[in-house]
C-alpha cells in the first residue's frame, strides 16, 4: 500500500515535524510554539507567561478524571509553570451511557482538581457515536514567572540524566484496572489492588518532584514520559535539544510489580506510557543534591544516563556491557492488552 493506516498511539517524530506550523507563522507573543519534545505551548501575558496543554486519555477507562487532571498538569510543572485552570471535553458511548457514569466522572475531576488546588472552568459534554468507551480530553492552563520557565531545548551536554519512581507507574495501574479478571488468574488479589494504587502511589503526578528539583537548582530541563514510555520521551527531549544519550540499562528503576505485570502481557516497559516518572537533565554538580531533596520527600530518583554530542546519538548501554541504539516506540506498549 503507498498510503497505509497509522499505527495506534503518537505520530512517528518524522510525521509530526512535517505537519507542524513554521514558527514565523505564529504570533509573536507564543514564546514556545508546537514542537517536538516540548511539553505545553508558552504565550507572553506580559508580566508574566501563560501555559497551555491538551492532552486526552484514551487507554484508562477507570479513575479517567484522575487521569486528565495529572496528566495535564504534568506538562505543565516539567516547564516549571503552576497549573491552575482546566477544562474538560468529555466524550461519552451512545446507548451505555448513564447519569450514574456521568456524575462519576465529575467527580473523579472534582476531586483531583481540588487535591492539586485546579480550577475547573468550564468545557463541554456529550454522549457521541461510534465511541466504545469515555474518552476524555483535557485543556489545562498555568503561569510561570518569565526568569523560571524550563524548556525541553535548553537540555545541555553533559547534562546528568536523572529519573524519578522508575519506568511503566501509569501502565502498572491500566494494567491491573483494565486487565484484572485475567491477572486473577496468576496474581493474588492483593497484588493486583497493589498495582491499582499506583495511580496515588508512588502516584502519577510528578508535581511534587519537579517543584523539589526546581527548588533544588541545577534543573536545564524536564520531560514527561507519557506514550512511548520513558525510552520515547528520551528521544523527545534529545530532539528539542539537539543533544545525544548514553542511557545505562542497570539504572533503570523499575518496580517488581511493574515488572511482573508487564511480562505477563509481554510488554517492554522502557515503551509503556509512564506517567508519575520525570525525566530531569540537570547539570553534573547538582543532580546529586536534586536525587538528595527528592529522597528527603520520599521519592526514588537516579542518575540514569549522560546527554552528549548529537553526533554520538542516543545509546542504550545494556547490562552485558555492549552498545545499541534506544528503541523508540511508535506504538505505546500498553497497547497490547486491548
Amino acid at each position: 500500500m503507498n498510503n497505509p493506516p497509522l499505527p495506534l498511539g503518537k505520530l512517528r517524530l518524522d510525521l509530526l515535524e512535517q505537519i507542524l506550523p513554521e514558527p514565523s507563522s505564529l504570533s509573536p507573543s507564543v514564546v514556545v510554539g508546537p514542537k517536538i519534545g516540548e511539553d505545553a505551548t508558552v504565550v507572553d501575558l506580559g508580566s508574566t507567561y501563560l501555559v497551555i496543554k491538551t492532552d486526552p486519555i484514551t487507554f484508562a477507562t477507570d479513575e479517567i478524571g484522575w487521569y486528565v487532571v495529572c496528566v495535564n498538569s504534568n506538562d505543565l510543572a516539567t516547564m516549571g509553570a503552576t497549573p491552575k485552570w482546566l477544562q474538560v471535553t468529555i466524550l461519552l458511548p451512545e446507548n451505555r451511557t448513564t447519569e450514574d457514569l456521568v456524575r462519576d466522572i465529575m467527580n473523579q475531576i472534582t476531586t483531583a482538581c481540588q487535591h492539586f488546588n485546579i480550577s475547573l472552568c468550564g468545557g463541554h459534554t456529550e454522549v457521541t457515536h461510534g465511541l466504545d468507551r469515555p474518552i476524555v480530553v483535557g485543556n489545562m492552563l498555568g503561569e510561570v514567572s518569565k526568569d523560571k520557565l524550563i524548556t525541553s531545548s535548553s537540555a545541555q551536554e553533559g547534562d546528568d540524566l536523572i529519573l524519578t519512581k522508575g519506568l511503566g507507574i501509569e501502565a502498572t495501574s491500566i494494567i491491573a484496572r483494565e486487565r484484572e479478571l485475567d491477572l486473577l488468574k496468576n496474581f493474588s488479589s492483593d497484588r493486583i489492588s497493589q498495582a491499582k494504587t499506583y495511580l496515588t502511589n508512588p502516584g502519577i503526578s510528578v508535581l511534587k518532584d519537579a517543584s523539589i528539583a526546581i527548588n533544588t537548582g541545577g534543573v536545564h530541563a524536564m520531560h514527561d514520559p507519557t506514550e512511548g514510555g520513558v525510552s520515547t520521551a528520551i528521544h523527545e527531549l534529545a530532539y528539542a535539544a539537539n543533544v545525544g544519550a548514553i542511557i545505562w540499562e542497570e539504572k533503570l528503576l523499575i518496580s517488581d510489580i511493574t515488572e511482573d505485570l508487564c511480562q505477563e502481557f509481554g510488554i517492554n516497559p522502557l515503551g509503556a506510557i509512564s506517567s508519575g516518572a520525570l525525566l530531569i537533565a540537570a547539570d553534573h554538580n547538582k543532580s546529586n543534591q536534586i536525587i538528595s531533596a527528592l529522597a528527603e520527600q520520599k521519592i526514588p530518583s537516579t542518575i540514569i544516563g549522560q546527554l552528549l554530542n548529537p553526533a554520538d546519538g542516543i545509546q542504550f548501554k545494556k547490562r552485558g556491557g555492549h552498545n545499541q541504539p534506544l528503541p523508540i516506540f511508535e506504538t505505546d506498549e500498553i497497547t497490547k492488552i486491548f
